[in-house]
């Protein structure tokens, strides 16, 4: 499955190319991610819950940074498994052009999944990585609009509808 966007973020390219190397701009960013650990050059560890339909699981993986054209491109891969649930792995080629409002954020996601997720079907399949990907971006976009700080308060009515976004906020304290 692919998927392609983009996001015009009001911040220089510099700022947006450093938080996408920041481990902990990422744990913000990424729907379920209970732990993010590493570096850009080494690697990250994640572990991420997720439920797609009536499969629930957690997901232990790496993610890779690789073909790194500072401040303007890179390729970002990673691979988790969720026990009997499944695995999913996939990739992003992420583009930063300068913007008259900031930077201009296009990617380009591959992502691939099996076992008990996989048997779901591909609508729905699609519609959830679909769902991820504009999750990630718009968190990321917020994340580096705000100036790295945390995410929007809790008492920010559409954030509250979240669950994910309030563990992350509470977990912050």
């Amino acid at each position: 499955m692919e998927l392609k966007d983009e996001r015009d973020i009001a911040a220089p390219p510099e700022a947006v190319w450093a938080a996408l190397l920041d481990a902990d701009v990422l744990r913000q960013c990424v729907p379920g991610c209970s732990e993010m650990d590493g570096n850009a050059d080494d690697g990250f560890t994640a572990t991420v819950v997720q439920k797609v339909g009536p499969v629930k699981a957690t997901f232990k993986g790496e993610v890779t940074l690789s073909d790194m054209k500072p401040p303007y491109s890179l390729t970002i891969a990673g691979a988790g498994k969720g026990g009997p649930a499944g695995f999913a792995s996939g990739g992003a080629d992420v583009v930063l052009t300068p913007s008259e409002t900031g930077t201009l954020l296009s990617y380009d996601v591959n992502a691939k999944v099996g076992g008990k997720i996989a048997q779901l079907g591909s609508r729905l399949i699609d519609s959830f990585a679909s769902k991820m990907a504009d999750q990630f971006f718009d968190d990321f976009k917020k994340v580096v609009e705000g100036g790295g700080e945390d995410a929007p308060a809790a008492d920010a009515p559409a954030e509250e509808k979240k669950g994910w976004v309030k563990r992350l906020i509470g977990s912050k304290d």
